[in-house]
């Protein structure tokens, strides 16, 4: 019977072993971890989401690095297949903004026991609190994996899905790339992607925990021109901001420390700077002889507004009725102009996913098989490929898993 070692038991993994075994594989899975798939119980704020019910070609569009490398993979275990799965593992979901989907329980846990389940259903060989010291290849084949406790295991494939880099206390700390590396295959180098950004602007730490919903963003590059804007939620941290559209838009920025980034917060996207301006009007006239600082409460959260005041330089003293027409005009370009000057991504430690690794023309697309090496196949984050936020990334882990386990 054919031997399969796979390492790393994350979503990839666990795919991955599960496919390989309902082939009738003899199907070693290898985790250093206590417990399988811990990075997916924070995933989603410990929502977990699942995947994205968007169709294929949307599914390409939402991973900037090498989505076309994923046509196969997305292809031939679909978000479709996914959802398909887990309602057979017993787990539900529902469908949310942006065709998010997530469990029906809100509940990561469910879907980590989910795939623990699948992969004891499948009579998988779990070995926990174990790790892999060295790959060995005989010539350009697989022959063998060595523990650290220098045990032995042979194998004819071997499957390496043990993630990035982000989150290292669930595990993923690199090791994939430095097998990968010794056995042949060239690394992109990593950055952080799904990130929160550190900014210039010190007045960020007084909204410390400010969370804004339905604002909108856009981003600009030293050239000025625009690279990517997007609609939703953003959260102001002491060191700068965070949050879906954040997060989304340093999957879009190269390197921090060779290119000048700005972020525009536009606060109220879905009035134009007139219509913003009559509103504003409306307000005033409300708070007509009240001070400045007491007619912003219909309009803004109550933590922004000695924020707004001070970049819109109006006395907050100021009784509104005194407000000068250029004022007014400034304040309405001020809510839909807040800018932002990017310093550095956060650590690669804090990023969601981790952008880089195993260099994509170097595996067959189709099998997720090594080019270089014979019986040997990534999965996961381990590959240069990473997407928004939006159930894409574990959408990856699902379909490379797959193909590892199907073609192995």
């Amino acid at each position: 019977m054919k031997r399969v070692v796979v390492i790393g038991a994350g979503p990839a993994g666990m795919m991955a072993a599960a496919t390989a075994a309902n082939r009738g594989l003899d199907v070693t899975l290898i985790e250093k971890n206590h417990r399988v798939g811990r990075k997916i119980l924070i995933t989603g704020k410990g929502r977990c989401n699942i995947t994205n019910d968007c169709d294929i070609e949307e599914l390409i569009e939402n991973v900037p690095t090498n989505g076309k490398f994923l046509y196969s993979a997305f292809y031939t275990f679909t978000n479709t297949d996914v959802i398909d799965m887990f309602n057979k593992l017993g787990v539900e979901t529902k469908t949310e903004r942006g065709k998010r989907v997530f469990p029906l329980s809100d509940k990561a846990h469910d879907v980590a026991n989910a795939l623990e389940k699948m992969i004891k259903n499948q009579k998988v060989k779990l070995l926990l609190n174990t790790k892999v010291e060295k790959i060995v290849s005989k010539g350009s084949k697989i022959e063998k994996v060595i523990l650290d406790n220098k045990k032995e295991i042979l194998c004819d494939s071997l499957i390496i899905a043990t993630g990035g880099l982000s989150y290292p206390l669930t595990g993923s700390t690199g090791d994939g790339y430095k097998f990968a590396k010794n056995l042949g295959h060239s690394i992109v180098d990593t950055k952080p992607s799904l990130i929160g950004i550190e900014v210039q602007e010190s007045f960020v730490k007084d909204l410390e925990k400010l969370s804004l919903r339905n604002i909108e963003i856009s981003v600009y590059n030293s050239k000025n021109k625009k690279i990517y804007d997007d609609f939703g939620e953003l959260e102001f941290t002491k060191y700068g901001v965070d949050g879906p559209v954040i997060k989304s838009a340093s999957c879009r920025m190269k390197d921090t420390t060779k290119e000048n980034y700005k972020i525009v917060l536009d606060l109220k996207p879905a009035l134009d700077e007139e219509k913003l301006d009559k509103r504003i009007q409306r307000d005033f006239k409300k708070y007509t002889n009240k001070k400045f600082e007491n007619a912003l409460d219909d309009l803004l959260p109550k933590k922004l507004i000695p924020t707004i005041i001070r970049l819109s330089e109006i006395d907050k003293d100021t009784v509104v009725h005194q407000i000068s027409r250029e004022q007014r005009k400034s304040l309405v370009h001020l809510l839909k102009n807040i800018t932002l000057t990017v310093k550095r991504y956060r650590p690669i430690e804090e990023a969601i996913i981790t952008s880089g690794g195993v260099k994509v023309n170097e595996i067959n697309s189709s099998t997720m098989e090594s080019k270089l090496i014979e019986g040997l196949f990534f999965a996961g984050e381990v590959i240069d490929v990473d997407a928004y936020t939006g159930g894409f990334n574990l959408q990856i882990a699902f379909s490379t898993g797959y193909l590892a386990g199907y073609y192995c």
